[in-house]
């Protein structure tokens, strides 16, 4: 047995960690928190859903999308839109 398989962490917990997302230095670039966020979304995101985002934690396409879109909300005039692959390192499932 490889020492991964050897572990005693329960299987497929790692699979739900993806390491910190571009979404985390974006947010701290643009000095917006998670209200700002949860406040802009015309969609139902909560402060836990941003946070698990930011830290990595494997969200589903549509959680992506409502973070995405509260995001555009708040970008600004002028500014380009913002994508999913601009905010996460990974696709969500659908």
């Amino acid at each position: 047995m490889s020492e991964s398989e050897n572990s005693s962490a329960p299987e497929g917990v790692n699979s739900m960690e993806c390491g910190p997302q571009p979404l985390g230095n974006l947010l701290d670039e643009l000095e917006l928190d998670h209200s700002d966020l949860v406040k802009a979304s015309t969609e139902q995101l909560t402060h836990k859903m941003v946070a698990k985002g930011r830290k990595g934690r494997r969200l589903t396409r549509n959680v992506q999308t409502k973070i995405l879109n509260a995001l555009n909300a708040v970008r600004g005039e002028g500014k380009p839109e913002y994508r999913l692959a601009d905010l996460f390192t990974y696709e969500g499932k659908r």
